[in-house]
């Protein structure tokens, strides 16, 4: 069989997509006809495309470690940096970080088309690793906002990227479970964040030692991924059909290789493709396939509008006023939101991802009516401190079923090859802007609008959501990129 790969290979090594396109039908035909058989038909091994994909899920550890290791040592930051007492700088510590991933964000895609998957990663980790050095050897606030800055670069790179890759590098059956492994690497990396944070009560300089670990997980995504399979979507659309098969050996094995060929060849000319590299945002906006680029932003603009990151920030307030420790607190939202990541990853590939995100949204909405009934009780008793409390946790759980990690796998895999980078980008941009105007707006909102009126309009958006999937959104679960892409190609 490798034999037979290899030769076939270098016939195809020269043809561009489109003539091996229609080449694989000849090919495929006079094997049925010789061997009376076609290519295997069950299901690749995930053995082998397991390691790339874990490998992939560094960046999103990192994302949630970079997310929450300023919280438990801001405080003992500001005072050694001399900035104690400035909200306004304590909060340009955190949202520069955001401010960074917006701009990152924005050349994700391009840098993924040009460089390809695995250079995009390694790319990503410089900024990570330069920034993340910055902020532990500074001796000032100027410092700690460029080091913090630069790490948002690389996360706005990575995210995208790793989304990506994982939707490209897996097979069909098991390719909702493996993009669950991005949410829980999350979950790990924010636990990671909280338990390297512990010792700064007791250890003044003890912040510098929380960003100088940092920079160990990027050095490995950057060393690692020289080893790992290229996504073969990306070299087949650059006309390098004989690596793009080397690629599916790697992650399918030998007798898979053929027919995942013959999926990019359906795909191919399925759309008129053109070239990547001169696609504009207009394209993207009013082209052809800017529905699954309105429902891909939609579910992105509505994840954050849901509340996620203001529930997340008033969590600690709500739990210290049930006697609850800013620690402890930290460790249940965790917890919740680690067991909703594990529930996603055992029913992702099982019930598909329409159902959870319908069931995830109907959820939030039951759990933010319990907090406004909660604040709509008297103060003078304890149930409504207990019931605040339980719609909180149950908050979290169910956005980590569903809302949490389906947008990230769902949208690389409705959105065709040709533009699936750009658009992943510009979702992740719009993430990135509703994730910054949703955190800045949250205090001064809750001051003018009260808890019970802000948790409703959150409540609201999560209502809305469930409509908008329902109607909007297909059901991706066991199906190939090229059937999904397929299905969506809008009618000339």
């Amino acid at each position: 069989m490798l034999v037979r790969l290899r030769d076939s290979s270098s016939m195809y090594k020269r043809m561009s997509s489109r003539e091996y396109g229609n080449s694989v039908d000849v090919e495929e035909n006079s094997a049925l006809l010789q061997n009376g058989m076609g290519e295997e038909t069950g299901n690749p091994s995930w053995k082998l495309s397991i390691p790339h994909v874990l490998v992939a899920t560094i960046v999103s550890f990192l994302f949630g470690y970079h997310l929450g290791v300023v919280n438990e040592p801001l405080e003992s930051i500001s005072i050694d940096l001399g900035f104690s007492g400035n909200t306004l700088a304590e909060g340009l510590v955190v949202s520069t970080c955001l401010a960074g991933a917006f701009v990152g964000s924005l050349f994700s895609g391009w840098i993924a088309d040009g460089f390809g998957r695995r250079k995009a990663f390694q790319l990503c980790a410089i900024p990570m690793i330069i920034g993340a050095s910055v902020s532990a050897m500074t001796e000032n606030l100027e410092g700690m906002l460029l080091g913090r800055f630069l790490v948002g670069i690389g996360l706005g790179v990575g995210p995208p990227v790793a989304s990506l890759y994982v939707t490209e590098v897996s097979p069909a059956f098991v390719r909702g479970t493996y993009g669950s492994f991005i949410q829980i690497a999350t979950c790990l990396g924010l636990a990671g964040a909280l338990l390297i944070g512990f010792p700064v009560k007791s250890n003044d300089n003890w912040w510098r030692i929380c960003f100088w670990v940092s920079t160990v997980p990027p050095a490995v995504l950057a060393l690692a991924m020289a080893f790992c399979a290229e996504s073969p979507h990306w070299l087949y659309k650059r006309g390098r059909i004989a690596e793009a098969e080397a690629e599916f050996e790697k992650l399918f094995g030998g007798s898979h290789v053929k027919s995942a060929m013959a999926e990019l060849s359906k795909l191919d000319r399925g759309d008129e493709s053109h070239d990547t590299d001169t696609m504009k945002l207009s394209e993207l906006l009013n082209g052809r396939h800017s529905r699954v680029v309105f429902i891909g932003s939609t579910l992105f603009a509505l994840q954050q509008l849901s509340g996620i990151n203001a529930v997340f920030y008033f969590s600690s307030t709500v739990f210290r006023s049930a006697g609850v420790s800013s620690n402890l607190a930290n460790i249940f939202v965790g917890v919740a939101n680690l067991l909703g990541s594990i529930v996603a990853l055992i029913l992702m590939d099982k019930l598909g991802r329409k159902v959870l995100l319908m069931w995830s949204f109907s959820g939030m909405a039951l759990s933010l009516a319990l907090q406004v009934t909660a604040a709509g009780l008297s103060a003078s008793g304890s149930g409504d401190v207990y019931l605040s409390v339980g719609g909180m946790l149950l908050f979290v759980l169910t956005f980590a079923v569903g809302a949490g990690p389906v947008p990230g796998l769902l949208l690389p895999e409705i959105f065709p090859n040709r533009i699936r980078a750009k658009a992943m980008a510009f979702c992740m941009a719009v993430h990135w802007v509703f994730n910054f105007f949703v955190g800045l707006l949250f205090l001064r909102l809750l001051e003018q609008l009260g808890r019970r009126l802000l948790y409703s309009i959150f409540g609201t958006f999560c209502l809305m959501a469930v409509v908008f999937v329902k109607r909007n959104v297909m059901e991706t679960k066991g199906k190939t990129l090229q059937e999904i892409e397929i299905a969506l190609l809008p009618e000339d």
